[in-house]
């Protein structure tokens, strides 16, 4: 019997992406998987429902049988507490689940016996780099946060020559040099700003130099696992603070981009560094939904604090849902390829490195510790 793959409508507001998009869904009917796509789910990334039929979906408008009659549910955000009520014990759901921040739905999917997989847990090695969406979904954010910061700044981006005399290039200072910070790099070059960025982790500098950047040093090595920085110590973050006041204080345009996996994102930016900057000038909180960057940021809002303008977006992929979704299901068509085979069908070994990593709940547990941790009674031993 083939494996049945559901792609729901995505219900979180604002959220505009779709877990598979019809390139991806044509390979996986041709291997001989069955793919249901709820009608309208690829309506927000201007994938149409006759897209999808045109190679070989089926479009379900009743949700309940979406979800009752899937060996495998796909999605971009978490399942619902209804979503997951529709699901049978067993139901292999695979989405960005983002468990410390999800503990309810995680705990609703435990109780319901799903076997769900996180996709943020992934592991960072050579195997799991087609599959990483992290990765695909921070460069549409490093793209997204630079047009957000030249729509609000005050001045051109590029030097431009004119009757009317010359205009300086703006100046844009990006603090965090990972995937979505690089993105960020890159684009504001192309828009002919001048450009600065700062990293803690020292091997970010080549690839900041790369692409026509100035590299801002500062002489700590925090290095972190799985390509992430640590958190610095008290005394090395008194050192960051002293070397970016000035580079602060000097930009037009300043985005932040630096977040530790499972804690807080870090201080970048502080009340005092705000007042000090340009007149005009614009923050570009990336790390909004983890707290922010900035001491003054509000997620999901753009505050005005004298004449600096600080904007919290959340959910930057959605704001070009086309293109998200694409690597979005590239990445999911790649990690299924662990899960489905057309000998076996639907596996149920997850010793493999990547699915383990991954593997959030099974059999009514918690598999993953960290998050098992946060769900334990306190005083639980």
């Amino acid at each position: 019997m083939p494996t049945r793959i559901a792609v729901p409508v995505e219900v979180t507001p604002g959220e505009k992406r779709v877990a598979l998009t019809p390139d991806v869904v044509k390979g996986l009917t041709k291997s001989g998987v069955e793919v249901a796509v709820e009608a309208g789910a690829g309506a927000g990334s201007r994938n149409l429902d006759e897209a999808y039929t045109a190679v070989g979906a089926q479009i379900v408008s009743d949700r309940a049988a979406l979800f009752g009659n899937a060996a495998i549910v796909l999605k971009v955000q978490p399942p619902t507490s209804q979503e997951v009520a529709w699901m049978k014990p067993g139901t292999v759901v695979i989405a960005q689940m983002n468990a410390s921040r999800n503990l309810d739905a995680v705990a609703k999917m435990r109780d319901a016996k799903l076997t769900a997989f996180a996709l943020e847990l992934l592991p960072r090695i050579t195997r799991a780099q087609s599959m990483d969406v992290l990765s695909s979904q921070a460069t549409v954010a490093g793209y997204e946060c630079v047009l957000i910061g030249s729509g609000l700044c005050s001045k051109f981006l590029p030097m431009l020559t004119t009757a009317a005399g010359t205009i300086r290039p703006g100046k844009v200072l990006v603090l965090g040099a990972g995937v979505a910070g690089l993105m960020a790099i890159a684009t504001a070059k192309r828009l002919g700003a001048v450009v600065e960025a700062y990293d803690v982790r020292r091997a970010a500098g080549e690839q900041v130099r790369s692409l026509g950047a100035k590299f801002l040093e500062l002489q700590i090595n925090a290095e972190g696992g799985g390509g992430y920085a640590r958190e610095l110590t008290d005394e090395e973050k008194k050192q960051e603070q002293a070397m970016l006041a000035k580079a602060l204080s000097e930009a037009d345009i300043i985005i932040t981009t630096a977040a530790i996996p499972g804690r807080r994102a870090p201080i970048l930016v502080r009340k005092e560094n705000v007042e000090a900057m340009r007149p005009g000038a614009v923050v570009v909180d990336l790390a909004a939904e983890s707290g922010g960057n900035c001491e003054l940021t509000k997620p999901g809002e753009n505050v005005m604090v004298g004449a600096v303008t600080i904007a919290g977006p959340l959910n930057l992929p959605s704001r070009a849902p086309l293109s998200a979704s694409q690597m979005y299901a590239k990445n999911l068509e790649s990690f299924l390829t662990l899960l489905i085979s057309k000998e076996k069908g639907l596996t149920t070994d997850y010793s493999d490195e990547i699915l383990a990593a991954s593997l959030l709940c099974k059999d009514g547990a918690v598999t993953h510790k960290p998050t098992a941790d946060l769900l334990a009674p306190k005083g639980a031993a």
